[in-house]
């Protein structure tokens, strides 16, 4: 999910939000990196050459518990059940083999993954979706922004508070001009811009009251720049824990010729499905929510909505959402997986 939090500098802001130039862009270019220097460049030096050996070591422990099974079935008499096994011992060793780039298995990890990036791109770029959300952000956090520039003034009276009020509406006019460049002339930001200047073009001194009223606190400022770090770190735990999951494939190919129900292939390959589907979820439910922000509240003049729920949305509930979703989704396909699995077995 890209977001920009277009702030000017000098801000006196948290750093996450006075940096302000972070986007899903630079997330996915950072960590496509890792995978490929994981999974493609040279694997057979680094962690994932490591566990692809280990992998095998595993695979030729479990090979012998495999056909002690398979001998013991064969002197059974049950002899479609040792034929229709004997597919498993192949699959394991065209996984691991090594092709010079890598084994096929990471090859085939780099494509779903590959591919879930695809539609996640899909999610965030239709109906340009994607600055929907940078929008909506922007709005949420503008507030906090503009009061960081101006609540030094408070404490200054006379020609000194009119002085900084002066120099800090120059500061917020250029982040004004941000979201006009990046927005159009929108209804949000004359109706920022106005509460800004009834502060610092107002008679006499400005209240506590008044300017908390208009701006917020620095309570909620804080709680605001945590809550967008929050969402920022769910979104590089998803990248994280699907790149872990992704080096740990050929301990779950190396284990799957046990002789049990659950092959850890079906389990790895779930679990790593059911990340992609936990940041498609994320965006979805991020883009479908900042699309009720931009096409309501944010059109209407008279509307002067306290978008805390916005950012406690992003940072905790919507992550929340997202992984029962991927729960409920990983579950279907390891069902999915395993029924197909058996009425392979079943015809072969």
């Amino acid at each position: 999910m890209q977001y920009i939090l277009q702030i000017p500098a000098n801000t006196g802001i948290n750093d996450v939000l006075g940096n302000g130039v972070t986007t899903a862009q630079s997330i996915a270019e950072s960590w496509e990196n890792q995978w490929l220097d994981l999974l493609q460049k040279n694997p057979s030096d680094n962690i994932y050459g490591s566990l692809t050996n280990l992998g095998i070591f595993f695979a030729v422990g479990t090979l012998l518990v495999f056909l002690i099974q398979w001998l013991k079935d064969v002197l059974e008499g049950e002899y479609s059940r040792p034929i229709s096994s004997m597919i498993w011992p192949f699959v394991v060793v065209i996984l691991l083999n090594n092709t010079g780039n890598g084994s096929i298995l990471s090859s085939l990890t780099l494509g779903v993954r590959n591919y879930i990036n695809s539609v996640n791109q899909q999610v965030v770029t239709t109906a340009d979706t994607d600055k929907v959300y940078q929008q909506a952000l922007n709005m949420s956090v503008a507030e906090e922004v503009a009061g960081s520039l101006l609540r030094p003034c408070q404490s200054l009276t006379g020609e000194q508070q009119s002085q900084c009020f002066t120099k800090a509406t120059e500061k917020i006019n250029n982040l004004w001009q941000e979201y006009r460049n990046s927005y159009g002339n929108k209804t949000w930001i004359e109706r920022l811009e106005n509460k800004v200047n009834q502060i610092s073009y107002g008679t006499g001194d400005v209240s506590e009251t008044a300017f908390n009223a208009l701006l917020g606190s620095t309570v909620q400022t804080s709680i605001k720049n945590f809550l967008v770090s929050l969402q920022y770190a769910f979104q590089n735990l998803i990248e994280a824990t699907m790149l872990l999951i992704a080096a740990l494939g050929p301990l779950a190919v190396g284990s799957s010729l046990l002789p049990v129900a659950g092959k850890p292939i079906f389990a790895w390959l779930t679990g790593f499905i059911s990340l992609g589907i936990a940041k498609i979820s994320f965006n979805i439910i991020a883009v479908l929510t900042a699309s009720v922000i931009v096409n309501g509240p944010a059109q209407d003049p008279n509307a002067d909505p306290d978008l805390m729920w916005f950012i406690i949305f992003l940072g905790i509930l919507a992550p929340i959402l997202s992984l029962l979703t991927a729960a409920a989704g990983g579950f279907a396909v390891f069902n999915g997986i395993a029924n197909t699995a058996n009425w392979v077995k079943a015809r072969v």
